[in-house]
Parts: structure tokens; C-alpha cells; sequence
């Protein structure tokens, strides 16, 4: 278990520091039982495009067989994993200690992946995956050795890790009879492992025959057959919080002492405001209202909800779909704010409040024998998880510097290469701060859940963009953001089903993927009044992110407090409007206001709380935080769409998305003189350093300003786009 992040922190948290290519080791193409085709030939298919991909060569994943992971034992089966590589790796080293394979055994690294996986990790050049890959199968807990791949950019550089299960999401054109079906099924080696639910004609189904890379092959040559609508491999991806939360400057910066005091202090100092919904932490909440930290003599850089709020009800009656990761939904703040599910004709074991898909566990309707689902009915953190990532937290609070610095020193040295300037007392800081936002970012849901629809208690608390609104929570992501698209195809047509009005997707960066694509498409289709709002990424790229990019979603670049786009919100094709989204890097006030998870019990059982803030939190606990991204510039805008919703809940899509866009504007916008500089290389010549994205590809019909192309439509105005909704 003490393993847990220095394995994660090397291979995933290191990218938010802006470090992922100079960490990257070189590495050799391994000729594995996993890999049965060349590498040039490695890639999947997004309507008809080749999206090249590599085979990682120092990486294997592992699925654990289902009865062992609920066999009793409280070791976790990564630990074990890890231990018995460790182990056996030791035994032969004993009895061939010239075998260089056998070399570094205690490099061998084995980190989860949602609740059925992990990720085993050798040094590049320390010993064969081959013999690797004979190991990990040879432990009777082992269900399957899995390829990690990696998607490439034009420069031909990984940007991405992929986990390919033998899984295939297969659709299948309309009007196909069961017959037909069958036989292409049989035909083509497959089988079925469950249809997936809230979509039509779709299925996820295994290969008979192959495994490994060749299921690319599989799902490539399924692409062509006649009846077949798309196939697409379903990657588990993670996609953990990458925005600079952890970078550099952001994880140096010291705790705040007596936080609750000095909060008290700033509260005191700003000006209050007099709003139909009141909050004693409305000041800081300058996404909503930027008077009290700006002054009434410069431009306002927020949405307006305050002067919103005088014109509606507060969202109330709309309920708006959070998928996302965990979500606390008993957080003061939120437990009121809950939708009731309902009696419905399929309505699962335990449903009362939302799903959870990211368990594999398949349940079935108690109506409907043949409706079944994987997941459970809770999105909160289990006990199962706490038991996770508790250890890790406290050891940031209750180990010495040096202790620290032991017990995570592979983190400790990949560190040290890169600021040996630090010193230990330093780095030890750097990584207790690394830690802590990354499990506080396990409750990225809940942050994103508080935007919308936050009420406080009392008036103390967080408040929502749309206080009144009801809440659906969803979860998709497991620990580390461990998604598939199959979990999350199903999850767009829960919210759907379960009567959301608005979906918001805060998880710009997923793959581009035909079958979601196509999903999104049949939910606009089938709920013409279904507004769908996701985040436009946080890569500063041109070019929003996928499923922003998805034509019918409404997407949301981020802007700063100053009124500029923030340094990673991405821009250009296909971006709708901007919003707040926050920085946190220069100091954490910059950053929007939320409700945060670490303040359950379980993770201060045994250790006092300190008296200072930490990392992205507002208090001691962690109840409240101030985070950056354009995942919470999309929750902003979706509260905007519900206190719309509100007062006229018969407003149809295409003309609520219209008004959004043409209330919005570039008042209170300013363009940094970098971004000026860019936008007027890229007018002339249509430079292009990163990737080609997908969404980017088509160039824009005419020139458009500078303001258009890092803004969009502009500045969302909550105010503006209410008094239109009431007036149609």
C-alpha cells in the first residue's frame, strides 16, 4: 500500500507539473504474448479515421479474477500482486543471481485501476515483459494479462495510456432482426458479455478467438462489415485531475496557519451582498459576483448569477445529471439538493439517488428480469476505497520529513532530478502537497456538483450557481479516473431516462470515441429539451476537447478572475462560450469556490486535524476548496442553463443554447498579450506545435476576431440569458 503514488505520481501526477516528456524513459519495442501485429499497424477508427496508437513496452495490465476479489482477505489484490512479483523475483535472483532479468526487483511496481485492475510497471530495460507476463498469469487470483497502449500526436509522441481489454463496443444499424444479429455475431467469433442499457442496438462482446493487440484488428475489420454501425474497442482510460492542481508552483505554496481565523479575517474585509439566496462565503465566490474582490470600479469578470437570482426561481424543479467521479452527495450543502429518482419500470436494487457504474457487479430490476446493470446505487466514496487512499493521507500529516521522504522515495528521486535545488524539508512539502490534492481530487464530482447547485445551511456554506436545482448524481470514473466508454455510453442515457434536464460533463480529454459519439446523438435526438454542457479541456490547445467537440453539446472554455482565458483552457474549433473556471497557481483565492469530500470521518479517524488549509482546501478538513479548470467553467454554465430552465421549462434546446450564445459577450474580457501574439501567427500561417485534434480539423468559414477564437461566443450572462428565457 505505500506504493500507491509513488507509482501513480510518476506516471500520471508528474504530467500536471508540465514535466511528461522530459520524465519519460526511452523505450524498446517488446515483442510480448500481448503484442500480434507491428507496431506501425496499431490504431482504432473514429468515423473512418486512423488514430494511431504505440505499445507500451515497460507496462502490463492486469485483470483480477472476479471471485478472488471478494474472497475475505483485507490485503488488496495490487498488494499482493506486488508482493508475490516481488517475491518470486527474489527467489530466482537467489538461484541465478547473474540473470540481469531479476535485477531491480524492487522497481517492480504495481498500482489499481478501478476495482478489477491494475497496472504492473518495470524499469525500461530491467528484465522482458514476456517473462513478466508469465508470472502475472501463473498467480491463480490472475484473470488476464492486458496490453497498456498509448495515443500518439502528429509529433509523434504518447500523450495518453490505454488499458485494451478483450471488449468491443459493437452498434448495429436499425431495422437488423435478432437472426441477423446472431449470425454476424457467430460469423465473426464474438461473444456477447451484456447488451448495454439506455441505447439501442448496442452491445459489448468479447472475441472468441483473439486477445492482446489483435483486438484492434477485430474491432478495425468489424468497421466494414455490412449491418455493423461502429465498433469500437473500450479502452479503460484514466483520466485523473491534470490541471496544474498539482503543479509546481501550486504544491510549493505553504499551508495557510489558522485558517479558520484568517477566514474569518478576509470574510470580514470584503463587502457583503444583498441576494435572494445568502451565504456567508458569497464574497469569495467571485465566479458568481466579483464585485466584493474586484471593486465596483472595474469591469465584472463573473456570470451575473446574483442580479439571475432576483429574476428566477433558483433552478427550482430542474434537475440536472453530474457524471463525474465521486460524489458526496450528504456534504451539508448538497444532501438537500438530492433528486429522487422515482418509481420507474426499471428501477434497480437500492435505486433511490443516482448510479454508480464504475463497480463491475451486475444487478437486475426487480420489474424487468431482463434489464441489468452494472454498478451499484451509490456514488460516494466506499469503505473499500477509504481503506485506499486513508494510509497515503495521513502519512502526509503524521510522517516526519524524512520518514516521508522514505516511504515514497521513488517519487523522492524522480523529484530530486528535476529541482535538486530543493531541500529535503522542501521536496518532503512538495509531495505531502502532491498527495493531498490528489485525493482530495478524488471527490472531482462533488466540486463539480457544488458549482450547479450548492445551498448552504443556514446561509454558512458554499452556494451553487442554481441553488434550488436538484442534483443527479452519476459516477463514472473510479479511483485514479479509471473510465470506459461502455460505462459512460450508459451513463448519458441514465441521466437521460432518469428525467435530467441537463447533463453536465466536466471530463474533457476522453478519446474520441464513434460509439459515444453516436450515443450523444441518439439522447439529443430522443430529448429534444436535453441540454448537454461539458468542459471545453484543460490542454490550452486549438481546439476543444472530446465530447465537447460533439456538435449539439454546448461547450465551455474558462476564463480567470482578470477576465482572461486561463493558461490551460483550450480554444478555438468548436467552442461555444467561456466562464469562470479559476487559477489557482499564484494564489488559491484565484480559484472557484466548492464543496470538497476529505471532511468525512473516515480520513481523519485517528489523527486530529491540523489548524492550517491545505492544498486546494478553504478549511482544516477540506470541507470547501478553491480549484481551476474548465471542469467547473461547465457546471457554471449548466447552473446558468437550470435557473433558465426554471422559469420557462418548456424552452427547447436549439433556442436556450441560441439565447446563451447571444446574451453572452466580451464585456469585462481582456486578451493577454501572448494570446494576441498567438492568434496573430495563427491567422496568418495556421500554425499548429501540439496535435492535429479532431475537433479542430475543419477550418472556420471566415476569419473571425481574436475575442472569437480564444472566447467563443463570449462571457456567459446568467442575467442576460434569464430575462431572454422568461421573455420567450
Amino acid at each position: 500500500m505505500k506504493r500507491l503514488f509513488s507509482g501513480l505520481l510518476v506516471s500520471c501526477l508528474i504530467g500536471t507539473m508540465g514535466l511528461p516528456l522530459v520524465m519519460r524513459q526511452p523505450e524498446a519495442i517488446a515483442q510480448t504474448p500481448l503484442q500480434t501485429q507491428a507496431q506501425s499497424d496499431l490504431f482504432y477508427t473514429f468515423y473512418g479515421q486512423q488514430i494511431p496508437l504505440s505499445l507500451r513496452s515497460n507496462v502490463v495490465a492486469v485483470s483480477f479474477r472476479e471471485s478472488t476479489r471478494t474472497r475475505g482477505s483485507r490485503t488488496p489484490l495490487h498488494v499482493q500482486l506486488q508482493q508475490d512479483l516481488r517475491n518470486e523475483s527474489r527467489t530466482r535472483s537467489s538461484t541465478r543471481s547473474n540473470n540481469s532479468e531479476t535485477e531491480n526487483t524492487a522497481e517492480i511496481d504495481v498500482q489499481p485501476l478501478g476495482d478489477r485492475h491494475a497496472i504492473v510497471t518495470v524499469p525500461s530495460g530491467s528484465r522482458s515483459l514476456d517473462s513478466l507476463d508469465q508470472q502475472i498469469r501463473q498467480q491463480d487470483y490472475v484473470e488476464d494479462t492486458l496490453p497498456v497502449l498509448a495515443l500518439q500526436d502528429v509529433s509523434n509522441e504518447e500523450t495518453s495510456n490505454l488499458v485494451l481489454p478483450n471488449e468491443i463496443i459493437l452498434s448495429f444499424e436499425p431495422g437488423l432482426s435478432n437472426s441477423q444479429t446472431q449470425l454476424l455475431f457467430n460469423r465473426h467469433g464474438l461473444e456477447v458479455i451484456r447488451p448495454l442499457q439506455f441505447t439501442e442496438n448496442r452491445y459489448l462482446v468479447r472475441s472468441r478467438t483473439e486477445r492482446g493487440t489483435a483486438i484492434l484488428n477485430v474491432a478495425n475489420r468489424l468497421n466494414g462489415v455490412s449491418g455493423i454501425q461502429s465498433a469500437t474497442p473500450n479502452f479503460i482510460q484514466s483520466l485523473a485531475y491534470r490541471v496544474q492542481e498539482a503543479d509546481i508552483q501550486t504544491a510549493m505554496q505553504p499551508n495557510l496557519p489558522n485558517a479558520i481565523a484568517h477566514l474569518q479575517q478576509l470574510l470580514a474585509s470584503l463587502p457583503t451582498l444583498n441576494t435572494p439566496f445568502q451565504s456567508d462565503l458569497l464574497p469569495l465566490s467571485w465566479h458568481l459576483n466579483s464585485t466584493p474582490r474586484r471593486g465596483s470600479l472595474l469591469p465584472r469578470t463573473d456570470v451575473r448569477a446574483t442580479e439571475a437570482w432576483d429574476l428566477s426561481n433558483g433552478g427550482e424543479g430542474v434537475v440536472v445529471a453530474v457524471i463525474d467521479s465521486v460524489i458526496q452527495w450528504d456534504h451539508p450543502d448538497l444532501i438537500e439538493n438530492l433528486h429522487e429518482v422515482g418509481d420507474r419500470p426499471n428501477l434497480l436494487p437500492g435505486e433511490q439517488h443516482g448510479w454508480d457504474f464504475t463497480s463491475s457487479q451486475v444487478v437486475c430490476s426487480t420489474n424487468q428480469t431482463d434489464f441489468c446493470l452494472a454498478g451499484d446505487p451509490d456514488t460516494r466514496l466506499s469503505a473499500e476505497e477509504l481503506n485506499v487512499l486513508r494510509p497515503h493521507f495521513q502519512n502526509t500529516f503524521q510522517l516526519s520529513s524524512q520518514d516521508l521522504l522514505q516511504e515514497y522515495a521513488q517519487l523522492a528521486d524522480r523529484l530530486r532530478l528535476f529541482y535538486p535545488h530543493l531541500s529535503d524539508n522542501q521536496l518532503a512539502a512538495l509531495i505531502r502537497n502532491i498527495i493531498r490534492h490528489e485525493i482530495s481530487a478524488e471527490f472531482h464530482g462533488t466540486w463539480s456538483a457544488g458549482v450547479i447547485a450548492a445551498q448552504p445551511v443556514n446561509g454558512e456554506g458554499a452556494i451553487g450557481v442554481a441553488p434550488n436545482a436538484k442534483i443527479l448524481p452519476v459516477r463514472v470514473f473510479g479511483l485514479g479516473g479509471e473510465i470506459t466508454a461502455a460505462r459512460l455510453i450508459e451513463a448519458i442515457g441514465y441521466a437521460a431516462d432518469r428525467g435530467a434536464e441537463v447533463i453536465n460533463l466536466s471530463l474533457g480529454g476522453l478519446l474520441p470515441d464513434q460509439d459515444l459519439s453516436n450515443q450523444i446523438f441518439q439522447v439529443l435526438d430522443e430529448y429534444p429539451n436535453v441540454v448537454i454542457v461539458a468542459s471545453a479541456g484543460n490542454e490550452s490547445l486549438d481546439g476543444v476537447s472530446f465530447p465537447a467537440a460533439t456538435p449539439g453539446v454546448m461547450s465551455v472554455g474558462a476564463t480567470n478572475l482578470d477576465g482572461q482565458r486561463t493558461f490551460y483552457s483550450s480554444y478555438g474549433g468548436r467552442l461555444d462560450v467561456v466562464a469562470p473556471g479559476g487559477e489557482t497557481t499564484s494564489v488559491a483565492s484565484g480559484g472557484i469556490l466548492t464543496t470538497g469530500g476529505t471532511w468525512i470521518d473516515g480520513f481523519w479517524q485517528g489523527i486530529e486535524p491540523p489548524d492550517y488549509a491545505w492544498a486546494s482546501t478553504l478549511d482544516p478538513v477540506g470541507q470547501y476548496v478553491q480549484v481551476q479548470g474548465t471542469s467547473f467553467s461547465a457546471p457554471t454554465v449548466s447552473g446558468v442553463v437550470a435557473l433558465m430552465k426554471g422559469v420557462n421549462p418548456n424552452l427547447e434546446r436549439d433556442r436556450l443554447l441560441h439565447t446563451l450564445k447571444t446574451t453572452a459577450s466580451y464585456d469585462g474580457l481582456t486578451l493577454s498579450q501572448s494570446d494576441l501574439n498567438h492568434y496573430r501567427l495563427q491567422s496568418e500561417i495556421g500554425l499548429t506545435l501540439w496535435q492535429d485534434r479532431l475537433s479542430g480539423i475543419f477550418p472556420f468559414p471566415r476569419p473571425i476576431s481574436a475575442e472569437q477564437y480564444f472566447f467563443g461566443n463570449g462571457l456567459v450572462n446568467a442575467e442576460a440569458a434569464v430575462q431572454a428565457a422568461r421573455r420567450r
